[in-house]
């Protein structure tokens, strides 16, 4: 239950429309409703601007759709990460007007699209492989509000790639750089950009990238200054704490 509710709740107490016991009924399920297999946090939209996002590898289609059915009662805008195209028909019998993005695996209610600005996000992506998180980082980014600028394929095996499109990296306010291999790329943008950079790690490569942590080690172990890093393959963290810094 978000603030527009409750503030729709005690207006009605106040006008007489609804009795102090029917109000009490309403907000019993603030902060949190239990459904039996999920507790539903209805309260962090109040804490943190933004509903609760539902990450859905691990669980059934009928589970997302229970909790993704529930947190709509009260909420416009939800995302549910790391779905799969099943998942997504779960959902869409539930909700009609979800829809699904499937490189970037999100189901996405957006029923009231948050304030655009005009400050930019870019995400880069190191290579073609990077895509699929790097689109979770982007549309993450766009559906809280982010004018997103999309970079993919200039990894530093041919670095000329990159500074062919430097001009445009560097006219955004954030830039999210996405690589796996040894994760180089985020180092050499951290040392050519002066705004953040928020580095992700994917689980891409041969051998010896053990699932990412190679990437993930060279990240944080960057020497460019003002690099941080989220963890392998978590485009939607990256796309949301961008978002947070280019709303700052």
């Amino acid at each position: 239950m978000d603030k527009k509710h409750i503030e729709e709740i005690l207006i009605d107490v106040a006008a007489g429309l609804l009795k102090p016991a029917g109000a009490l009924e309403k907000l019993k399920n603030l902060p949190f409703e239990d459904i039996g297999y999920a507790n539903i946090d209805n309260h962090r939209h109040l804490r943190t601007g933004y509903p609760e996002t539902v990450f859905c590898q691990g669980k059934t289609g009928e589970q997302i759709a229970g909790i993704m059915e529930k947190l709509a009662e009260s909420n416009d805008n939800i995302l549910g990460t790391r779905a799969t195209v099943s998942d997504f028909e779960a959902v869409k019998r539930v909700i009609s007007d979800a829809k699904y993005h499937e490189t970037a695996r999100l189901i996405i209610v957006n029923r009231n699209p948050a304030p655009a600005t005009d400050k930019k996000i870019a995400v880069v992506s190191a290579g073609t492989a990077d895509i699929p998180v790097a689109e979770e980082a982007a549309v993450t980014a766009e559906v809280l509000g982010n004018s997103v600028l999309r970079v993919y394929d200039v990894g530093v095996a041919g670095i000329h790639r990159l500074f062919a499109n430097l001009d445009a990296i560097r006219s955004a306010n954030v830039v999210i750089v996405v690589a796996g291999m040894e994760g180089a790329l985020a180092s050499v943008i951290g040392g050519l950009v002066s705004c953040p950079v928020v580095a992700v790690p994917t689980s891409v490569g041969y051998g010896a990238y053990f699932g990412g942590l190679s990437a993930l080690l060279t990240m944080l172990n960057s020497c460019a200054s003002g690099v941080s890093v989220v963890n392998i393959d978590n485009g939607f963290g990256a796309g949301f704490i961008a978002s947070r810094i280019n709303k700052m």
